[in-house]
C-alpha cells in the first residue's frame, strides 16, 4: 500500500487523518460527557478537558510527523532499517548507523505517525523477516487448509468474536469477524502449543486495524508471540503470564516501596489488574491511540516496555492509592485512570524518565528466579484439581 504513494501523498493522507475535535458550545458550558470516534473507529467518552488533551496530543502528532518526513527526505525512505546493531557489527559500527539508532529510539518513543505505523512496525519488529522465510502463499494456503476444521481453539474463537470490541464500526461486523477469525484460526494451527488464548482476540483485532491486511496482521501476531513476548504467556496454564506478574510485583516493591507496602497491607493482588494488561497488552485498558503509542515502543524495544508502562500507571496514581482503604478502591482508581489516559506522552514520560531504567538482562534474571515457584504453584493447583475431578483431563 506504500509502494504506490510518494512522500507528499503520504503526508497529505496523514494530515487528513488527524482531525481536531470540537465539542458543542452546550457541552463546553455544561462540562458533560461527550462521545466521539478516535482515529481507529473506537467510540471515546470523556469530558471537554479530555477532548482538549486529545487535541493537544494530535497537534503533537502532526509536529512529530513533520520530523519523520524531514528524515525521510534527508536520509532516504527506509533510513530506519539501517539501525540494526548486530553482534558482528559492534566492533566496526559506522557512526551513521549508531546515530540513526539513537535517533530512531527517541523518535519511536515520541510516536510513529499513523500512516507510517504499518510499514515501520512490520519492518522493525522482525515480521517482514519472518514472513520472508516461508513461501509467499503461506498465509493464504494456511487459511484455506484450516477453513473447515473444528478444534477447541476454533470453538473458543467463535465464542469470543462478538465480544471483541463490540460496537466497533468494522470489527463488530460480519466482515470484521471473518477477518479476525481467519487470523486467529491460522495462528492457532501454526502454533499448537499456544493454540488460542483469550486476550489474543483483542491484540489481533487492533493489529488488523493498524496493519490493514490480514496477512500482515498474522505475521505481526506471529513475531509478537514468538519473538517479542516471553515464552508461555499464552499457553494453557498461562505460566509465562504468572511469571510476568511476579516479576512486576518485585519491580513495584523496588521502584515504589511505600506504595507496594500499602497494597500488601490491603492484601491487594497485582494480578487483579495486571493479568489483563499482560494478556491484552493494554488494548482493553488504555484508549486505542495511547495503546498504539505503547506498542510503537514495544515492537522496537521489547517486552520490558510492558513493565515500564505498568509501573508508570501505578506511579501516576500513587498518592490516590496510598489513601485507598479497600481492594475495590484500588481497582477503581487504576481503571478510572487508564480509561482516561488520553495523553500518551505523559504516560511514556513517567514510564521511561521517572520509573528508571530496566535492562532486558535484569528482567530475564528476574524471570528465571520466579519460574520455579510459578511452576511449583501451577503443579500443585493441577494436582488439587485432579483430585477433585479425577476423570477429567485438566
Amino acid at each position: 500500500m506504500f509502494g504506490t504513494q510518494n512522500r507528499k501523498d503520504l503526508a497529505f493522507e496523514y494530515q487528513s487523518q488527524i482531525q481536531i475535535l470540537r465539542p458543542s458550545i452546550h457541552s463546553r458550558r455544561a462540562n458533560i460527557t461527550v462521545k466521539f470516534q478516535d482515529l481507529y473507529g473506537f467510540t471515546v467518552e470523556g469530558n471537554v478537558d479530555d477532548v482538549n488533551v486529545l487535541n493537544e496530543v494530535r497537534e503533537k502528532v502532526r509536529e512529530q510527523g513533520k520530523v519523520w518526513w524531514a528524515l525521510e527526505a534527508s536520509k532516504g525512505v527506509n533510513w530506519y532499517l539501517q539501525t540494526q546493531v548486530t553482534s558482528t557489527l559492534k566492533t566496526s559500527l559506522k557512526l551513521s548507523t549508531l546515530v540513526n539508532a539513537i535517533t530512531l529510539k527517541k523518535l519511536i518513543r515520541k510516536g510513529i505517525p499513523p500512516v507510517l505505523r504499518p510499514k515501520v512496525w512490520f519492518s522493525l519488529s522482525g515480521a517482514a523477516k519472518k514472513k520472508s522465510t516461508v513461501p509467499e502463499s503461506y498465509y493464504q494456503d494456511m487459511t484455506m487448509a484450516v477453513e473447515d476444521k473444528v478444534t477447541p481453539a476454533t470453538k473458543q474463537i467463535d465464542h469470543d468474536l462478538p465480544r471483541t470490541f463490540p460496537g466497533h464500526p468494522w470489527l463488530d461486523t460480519s466482515e470484521g469477524h471473518a477477518a479476525l477469525r481467519r487470523v486467529l484460526v491460522a495462528y492457532s494451527f501454526r502454533d499448537s502449543d499456544v493454540g488460542y488464548c483469550q486476550g489474543l482476540n483483542y491484540v489481533a483485532a487492533l493489529l488488523l486495524l493498524v496493519l490493514k491486511t490480514e496477512e500482515d496482521a498474522f505475521w505481526m501476531l506471529a513475531v509478537l508471540l514468538e519473538n517479542v513476548l516471553v515464552n508461555d504467556c499464552y499457553t494453557n496454564n498461562l505460566s509465562g503470564c504468572h511469571v510476568e506478574q511476579r516479576v512486576f510485583k518485585d519491580l513495584l516493591t523496588k521502584k515504589c516501596p511505600r506504595l507496594a507496602a500499602h497494597l500488601d497491607s490491603l492484601e491487594f493482588d497485582v494480578s487483579l489488574v495486571c493479568t489483563e494488561w499482560f494478556l491484552c497488552l493494554f488494548s482493553k485498558s488504555l484508549p486505542s491511540e495511547t495503546t498504539l503509542r505503547v506498542w510503537d515502543v514495544l515492537f522496537y524495544e521489547g517486552a520490558k516496555v510492558l513493565f515500564h508502562v505498568a509501573l508508570a500507571i501505578f506511579k501516576m496514581n500513587e498518592e490516590k492509592l496510598l489513601v485507598a482503604h479497600h481492594v475495590g478502591d484500588v481497582i477503581s482508581i487504576i481503571q478510572r485512570s487508564t480509561h482516561h489516559l488520553f495523553d500518551p506522552d505523559e504516560l511514556l514520560t513517567v514510564a521511561f524518565d521517572k520509573v528508571g531504567s530496566m535492562t532486558t538482562t535484569t528482567i530475564s534474571k528476574q524471570r528465571k528466579k520466579q519460574e520455579p515457584a510459578v511452576m511449583a504453584e501451577l503443579d500443585q493447583r493441577s494436582r488439587r484439581l485432579n483430585s477433585v475431578f479425577p476423570d477429567e483431563k485438566l
